[in-house]
């Protein structure tokens, strides 16, 4: 069972509740509206797994900024500035003595974004496992989604990919929160690339109903096409909208079969991570 087939079990098994909360399982954050207020809250939260999301050997401080930029990427997905984040840590016994340095590179991002760590859970684990929980805004009703994009959209990527693929995923990520926060109110679909273009497009394919064709692929210095197509953890964002957006184009919407991606008018069949299908590899 994949994991988009894992998310859809999910979604059928917890409905949305009616009320405060518009947006449920599914998305990069799901979406809390307070009664009577003037901004929508976005709550997300991801996990950081040693040998799975970054290489054993990893320095600490790269560790702590990744272990908040992930999550901050789906904040920057929906459009959305950070407010605070709760930090919870399985640690192994020999990284204990790393955790001053996990923490000042979580807190050196934490202060450039103006993220507040309100707290979390320390526990004690064989492998270091973090869970980092960020609680995000935007204005009322103006959170960019995955479900929007329509037949004629212009496709886009916020940046070159491939980059951390071809550096063994040691590249350290980098929220597109000021980017995600322009394309509010112009973007009809937006979402970030942790799993690699081909899947993640999929997705965004799959909410919204339509189908792609990308007509290249921007390829970052030193990667190749296959990672750029394949390869993940690049933390850019992929949104369509009309022609003339910031960002580099690199295909259309369609309206023919929901999900079909094409590459240059062939069938792609997509091949980024996923943490449940057998052709996953990072």
């Amino acid at each position: 069972m994949s994991e988009i087939q894992i998310i859809e079990r999910l979604q059928r098994r917890v409905p949305i509740a009616k009320g405060e909360l518009v947006l449920g399982i599914g998305d990069d954050c799901a979406i809390f509206r307070p009664r009577g207020a003037r901004e929508d809250l976005l709550f997300t939260t991801d996990l950081l797994i040693e040998g799975v999301h970054f290489p054993r050997d990893l320095r600490a401080d790269a560790v702590g900024h990744r272990a908040l930029a992930r999550s901050l990427s789906d904040i920057a997905a929906m459009g959305g500035t950070p407010r605070f984040c709760l930090v919870s840590i399985a640690l192994p016994d020999k990284w204990t003595r790393h955790l001053d340095a996990f923490y000042n590179g979580l807190l050196k991002l934490a202060r450039r974004h103006g993220v507040t760590v309100a707290g979390g859970d320390l526990s004690h684990t064989s492998k270091l496992t973090i869970d980092v929980m960020v609680c995000g805004a935007v204005p009322r009703g103006r959170a960019l989604r995955r479900d929007g994009a329509k037949p004629g959209d212009t496709l886009y990527v916020s940046g070159k990919l491939g980059r951390a693929a071809a550096g063994g995923y040691r590249a350290q990520p980098e929220p597109k929160l000021a980017a995600g926060r322009a394309l509010r109110g112009r973007a009809s679909a937006c979402m970030d690339l942790s799993d690699g273009l081909s899947i993640d497009l999929l997705r965004l394919c799959e909410a919204s109903g339509v189908s792609a064709d990308i007509a290249e692929v921007p390829v970052a210095p030193r990667a190749t096409l296959e990672q750029a197509l394949h390869g993940g953890e690049d933390y850019e964002l992929l949104y369509t909208g009309p022609p003339g957006l910031p960002g580099l184009p690199i295909g259309k919407i369609g309206g023919s079969i929901p999900g079909m991606i094409t590459y240059g008018g062939e069938l792609l069949q997509p091949r980024g991570y996923d943490h449940f299908a057998y052709n996953s590899r990072r």
